[in-house]
Parts: C-alpha cells; structure tokens; sequence
C-alpha cells in the first residue's frame, strides 16, 4: 500500500510551457519556461527521476505502442523465436526470459532489443559489434512502422526536454547539442515482464541507466518500477496515465560535471498480469568523448581526480555494457 506521502513520491512536470518556446532562443525570459526548469532542476537535484506529462505526443499512440508490444509477447514462443537476438546481428531483436542478466543476476523479463541503425563500418571495430539491421516483428504487420514513428518523436521530444535541463543546470538552451551531442546515437528496450505468482520476482535488476536520457512508456494498471531515493528508501513510480516517466543517465551525470546524479531503479512485477514497458534511450554520438561540459566545470569546481572528472567513450561503455549483460548469450538461444 502507497501512503500519502508526497514527499515520498516522484515530481510530475507539466513541459508544455517549455515545448511552447523549445525553439526559441531567449526561452528562458518566458515565465512559464522559467517555472518548468526550476521543476527540472529540483528533481533532477533531488531524485533524478519524474513524469512528464504536457509533452504532446498523443496518448493514442503511447497506448497503441503498448498495445501493439501485448500483441507480439503474447504470440508463440517459436514466432517470438523469428526475430531472435544474436551476436552476429549485432545484438538485436527477441530475447527469451532470462537471457538478460544485471549486476550478474538472472532477469525475468523478455524484451526486443533495437538500436539507431548506421552503415557497416561507420564507427569502425567499436561499431562492429552493434552492426546490423533492427528485427521488428513481421506481427503485428503495423509494428515497424508504429515503432519508427514513435522514435522519431521519443527523439525530439528528448532533445527538448535536454535544452530545459541544459537551462537548469545555468547554460544556454543549447548546450547538449554541441560536439558530442551533433548526431545522437539512441537504443529502445522493448520489455514485457510475466505475471507472478509469488511476491519480489526480480524483473530487472538495480542499475543506473548508462546513456544521457530515458523515456518510460509502462502499462497504466501495474506498479512495478521502484527508484531508489537519496534517503535508500525505494519509491513506486505509480502509473500516471499519458504520461513518460523520465530519468538521468550516466552520460549526463558526467557532462554536469557530478551536479544531476543518475539514480538506482528496479523492476518487481508482483501482478499476476503480464506487464509491458518500452524504455527509449536518447544518447550522446556513438563516437563521443564524454568529459564535463567546459561551462558546468566553471559552474561546479570539483576535483579533477573525482570519478565524473574522467573521459568516457560513449559507444565503447555502451558495448562494454551490452557485451556484460549478453555474456551467457550464444547462436542457439
């Protein structure tokens, strides 16, 4: 049972004041801009997680993305199987439950895996390993092209989202979309966790995410997700229906040089209903060097040797990640 608590419970901002400006260059004059990133900033100082809600993509397709992704879990274990996940296609598509392990425990989840795809050879022998084309189930026949539209807009709604964060922390609007961020890699986690029987089945694991920015589309009838607050209490991210629930990546804890820190979450499904998240990943460039951004080191002073302080290879720490989470993954699961 949830209590009353409020301050136990995640910040919910409503961004259409900031959308309403996002191309606007003096959009930190507005009001309105002004009162959603000084939300931001609380949240992402306090707890680095919130709902987004006012964000303009349409509450028809969020469901039909769920929707669509109920239809694919429920098909036969061996349709599932059509669009497997492999080494050698560049570690896209299905995996079955339990393929995915965090912190080297076993998941219960089963997912769809897909990344921006980019030409062979782009990123050279880090790149190799990501290399292929994403496996989007042949059914339900209108998957693909739901799932590129809805990526498209997941992108620009997080790049947005970036440009009221990048004012919070006292840059310009634009400061996330300088050289690491000119061409932003992204990763979607397609996620369908079974209905239990038993309480505390770990879905996912703890873990920080590791990119700079996520979007959380989840059923709206289970609770599940728990995030770990800065007291060690773990709090239930509640469905707000319509809304993304958003939270801070590693990428981005360093390039605020340590100021917005990434937060530990997990997933315990303790419904006996099937439940169904799509987790979209917004990224720095694949081949970016990330290292605190020059304004937030003049901003926030810390010390050089601090572990935020060193440079970090975005797409190698991506492959680093995906190579230990698949590491029991052969050709034949």
């Amino acid at each position: 049972m949830v209590t009353a608590d409020f301050k136990s419970l995640l910040p919910v901002i409503d961004i259409s004041p900031l959308l309403a400006k996002c191309d606007d260059f003096d959009m930190a004059k507005d009001a309105g801009v002004a009162e959603v990133v000084k939300k931001l900033d609380r949240a992402c100082r306090d707890v680095g997680f919130f709902y987004v809600v006012g964000h303009g993509i349409s509450d028809d397709l969020i469901k039909k993305v769920r929707e669509v992704t109920h239809q694919f879990f429920e098909l036969p274990y061996e349709e599932k199987l059509k669009i497997k996940i492999t080494p050698a296609g560049g570690y896209r598509g299905y995996q079955r439950i339990g393929v995915n392990f965090t912190s080297g425990k076993q998941d219960m989840h089963e997912a769809i895996d897909c990344y921006r795809e980019f030409k062979q050879g782009r990123y050279g022998d880090i790149g190799k390993v990501l290399e292929g084309s994403n496996h989007w189930p042949g059914n339900p026949q209108e998957y693909k092209d739901l799932m590129e539209e809805y990526i498209k807009l997941c992108t620009d709604l997080s790049r947005n989202i970036l440009r009221g964060i990048s004012l919070a922390l006292g840059g310009s609007p634009y400061e996330f979309e300088g050289k690491m961020l000119s061409d932003p890699f992204w990763v979607m986690r397609i996620i369908g966790y079974p209905g239990v029987n038993q309480e505390n089945v770990i879905g996912c694991g703890a873990h920080t995410d590791y990119g700079l920015l996520t979007l959380i589309n989840q059923d709206d009838d289970k609770t599940a997700l728990q995030v770990k607050n800065v007291d060690g209490d773990w709090i239930p991210a509640i469905p707000i229906p319509g809304s993304f629930i958003c939270n801070i990546g590693d990428m981005l804890t360093i390039l605020s040089n340590g100021v917005y820190q990434s937060t530990l979450h997990k997933v315990i499904n303790n419904s006996p209903k099937y439940r169904v998240c799509v987790a979209f990943f917004y990224e720095t460039n694949f081949e970016a060097e990330v290292e605190p951004l020059d304004i937030f080191k003049e901003k926030y002073p810390r010390k050089e040797t601090s572990q935020v302080a060193k440079r970090v290879v975005y797409g190698q720490h991506l492959i680093n990640k995906v190579l230990t989470t698949f590491a029991n993954l052969v050709e034949n699961s």
